[in-house]
Parts: structure tokens; sequence; C-alpha cells
């Protein structure tokens, strides 16, 4: 294994492939259709700074996160390039955000009103004004509300009102018509705002692989820039390849024979029913490999193998195929031959979408960057009272 850290499962991380998804995107879109990665979340488990490197480097100009604690982890780590958050940020918060540059998301009248007691004067803010076509998440929904916002923003000299943005519901369905009611929601909306602000952007990954000609001039790239496709049911539709980025992986610390009668794991769940050889691996679900997967299936020398009895804290027993070495690879997620474990296998097994996977492997398995050949490993660091690798 390469590098310093000291335990055997790890997670590889393809920038190039990152790289090629943006790239890719980058000639789809109309010429003057801007990239707005979205590294939230860690980058959706896959490493803020390095992704959002590669985004940048590939074409992307802005970067997108959820909360006010990754955009200044960004800037920490050396980014200089637009941030927007896409959550609240506390209106006490406001100078910091002008201090460090952070562009923040307007969603009410009542926030714009507190923040303007915190900042009245200093470097100014741009604000994205966030509307509720539909979502019912965070936005406006009135007119007047909408007008009198922008009307704070412009006679406030510490504000400025840089973008508009909805997002959308349904963008990744085979079916239409609630994406188009959201869409003819965001025009009419639109007609509220005295002036068109620089940016305009309502494309998440689905709407900008589907409907190109609907982005406006900003598309934010979420879970396609990682290669993984936004709903199953778009698999056949994309305009392009995506690769998939993350693929975790592990090696298995011990073997044994167990004889027929004999149980594995707790709760005694798992009966050898005949003579088999019996494989440890050190990944367990404080790592995010949750007890859900027992019975789910891994790769050792191309073979899928289970998972056996129940998966333990840090710990997993799989049934091997025949007698392996301690130290025979194990993939979780990824490629070993010709097989394969993609993230959609591991979402479908568990009921649930490929977005969650990524982000459940934990801090605590480390992150190896692989890019144009060479590797480069980063270790656990501690960064405002939180664990990135």
């Amino acid at each position: 294994m390469v590098g310093s850290f000291h335990r055997d499962t790890w997670v590889e991380v393809d920038l190039d492939a990152i790289f090629h998804n943006v790239a890719s995107l980058r000639t789809f879109l109309r010429k003057e259709t801007a990239i707005m990665a979205v590294v939230k979340a860690n980058a959706y488990g896959h490493g803020d700074v390095q992704v959002a490197q590669t985004a940048l480097e590939a074409g992307a100009s802005y970067l997108a996160v959820a909360f006010l604690d990754e955009a200044l982890a960004l800037r920490k780590k050396g980014i200089e390039a637009p941030i927007l958050v896409l959550g609240a940020v506390r209106p006490e918060d406001i100078q910091l955000a002008a201090r460090e540059r952070i562009t923040l998301t307007v969603f009410q009248q009542e926030w714009l009103e507190k923040a303007k007691q915190w900042h009245q004067d200093g470097p100014p803010v741009a604000l994205h004004l966030k509307m509720d076509t539909g979502m019912g998440r965070l936005g406006v929904k009135e007119e007047e509300e909408t007008k009198r916002i922008v009307a704070m923003i412009d006679e406030h000299s510490a504000f400025s009102l840089e973008g508009v943005y909805t997002h959308f519901a349904t963008a990744d369905e085979i079916d239409t018509q609630y994406f188009s009611f959201q869409y003819e929601n965001f025009l009419r909306m639109l007609n509220w705002l005295p002036y068109q602000p620089k940016w305009i952007h309502c494309g998440n990954s689905a709407t900008s692989l589907r409907f190109p000609d609907k982005v406006f001039n900003m598309v934010r790239f979420g879970i396609a820039m990682y290669g993984l496709t936004p709903s199953l049911a778009l698999k056949p539709h994309l305009p392009f390849e995506l690769k998939e980025a993350f693929s975790l992986h592990s090696r298995i610390v011990h073997v044994k024979r167990l004889l027929p009668g004999e149980k594995v794991s707790y709760g005694a769940t798992y009966t050898v029913e005949k003579e088999e050889w019996i494989g440890t691996v050190p990944i367990g679900y404080a790592d995010g490999w949750i007890r859900k997967l027992q019975n789910f299936q891994v790769l050792v020398n191309g073979v899928k193998a289970p998972i056996i009895g129940r998966i333990c804290m840090d710990q997993m027993m799989i049934r091997l195929p025949e007698y392996v070495p301690v130290g025979t690879k194990v993939t979780l997620i990824g490629k070993q031959g010709d097989a394969q474990v993609t993230m959609d296998d591991v979402a479908q097994y568990l009921g649930t979408i490929n977005y969650e996977i990524p982000c459940t492997i934990s801090y605590r398995v480390p992150r190896i960057f692989l890019k144009k050949q060479s590797i480069m490993e980063v270790r656990n660091v501690v960064l405002d009272g939180n664990r990135y690798v």
C-alpha cells in the first residue's frame, strides 16, 4: 500500500474521471454557459479541495457548497475561486462571508433585514436570490417579497445581487410534467425582477444533461461530476459517458476454515452448511459500510464473495470462493478484472440513491487521489474541529 496511513481499507478517487466529466460537460454546453461545480459534503465524500481544483482545471469557474463552514475550509486550503453557499447562513456571520469573498443565498426578506444589521459597511457581499418554484425548501414565492428584497439589496452599498436561481425536484425523472411546471414558474418569477443579474441558474446535473437549452447562463454540476447518473432512468439517455471516480477497497487480514454447524458474527445469524473458507475484512459500519449490507457481495480476485453474518463496527466476514492468502485485495465498490460493483449496485441493495453512498463512507477511511498515473495521498487532518481526508 502506497502512503503513510496504517490500515488496510482505503478509497481511491480518480481525479482524471472528475476532469473528464467536467470537461465533457464544458464541451456539451454552450460556450457562454458557466459551470458551477458542487463540492458540498466534502465533495460528496470524494475530497473537497482536490475535486475543486480538478473541476476548475477542467473548465468550471464557480464552486458551490451547502454551508459557510465548507466554504471557509476551501478558502483555508487555498481555493480562491468564487464560492456560493447554497444553504442558510446565520445573519450574524455575514461579515465573515464578506471578508472571505463568499457568495451567500438570500431566500427571505426577514433574513436580509437581520443581515443588514450585522453588515453596515466593509467589503460588499454578493448574493444569489433563491426562488422556490415548487421544491418547497428554501426560497421566495411571492412577487411583493421578491421586489422588496431586491430593493433592499440595491439600496444597501454592502450588498449586490449577483444571481438568481431555483432548484428542480424531478429533473431526473422521465416524466417532465412537474419539471415543466417549475420551469414555467421560474420564467414567470424572473419577470418580477427589475433587472437581470449576472447569473441565472436552474440547471442541476439532470437538467444540464437533458435540457441544455433551458439552463440560462450557468449550471450547477453535482452528482454527475463524480460519474454518477442522477437517476437510473436517465442512464440510457446520457449525452456523453460519465466516468465513476470513487472506488472502495480493503484487504483480507485473516483467513480461517470453518466446518458445518459453526456460526459467524454477532447474533450467530449465519451458520456454515459445508466446509467454507472465511475471510475477515477490516471495514464496518463505523466506516459507513452499514449493517444492512449483510449478504451483499464484494469482489475477491475478480469473483463475487458474499458478506456473511452481521457487519461489525470495524470488521466484516466474507465467504471466499476458495482459499486466498492474507493480504488479498477486496473491492467493495469498483472493478476487478471484468467484474464490477458499482455505486448504483450498492444503492439499489440499500433501497436508496447513489448520492448517499460516497457521503456515508466516513472520514476514517483514507482517500488516495489518482491523477495522470501519479498517486497523491492526503492524510487525515483536523480543521476547525472537523476531520477531512
